[in-house]
């Protein structure tokens, strides 16, 4: 279920924006978020709402200000659990291919 919630919030172009945004600078308040962005406040409000609900970004509050500020875990665990899994095999064919031609390259001389 988790990983819905996840899934969902990345799909959408205009909350990826916004993690690459947070990436870029972190500890944005939500109008530094969307300044420069053909996007409503409410909009924003609303996507920021949802990736926090995924736990893609974190807020904090200073006064009456509400800093966002990027958490990398989920992404990183997607990376691990769907993206590492398939590149383990790859990483061990290159391995085996470097080691047969580094093996190769010294019996020549």
């Amino acid at each position: 279920m988790e990983e819905d919630v996840l899934f969902r919030a990345l799909a959408d172009p205009s909350r990826r924006l916004l993690l690459d945004r947070l990436f870029a600078k972190p500890g944005q308040t939500l109008g530094e978020l969307i300044d420069g962005l053909p996007m409503s406040r409410q909009a924003a409000s609303k996507h920021v709402a949802m990736l926090e609900d995924a736990n893609l970004v974190a807020a904090v509050r200073r006064g009456r200000e509400k800093y966002h500020y990027l958490n990398p875990v989920p992404i990183q665990e997607i990376a691990v659990r769907w993206i590492g899994k398939f590149e383990a095999g790859r990483v061990a064919a290159l391995v085996k291919l470097k080691r047969k031609l580094e093996s190769d390259h010294g019996s020549e001389t």
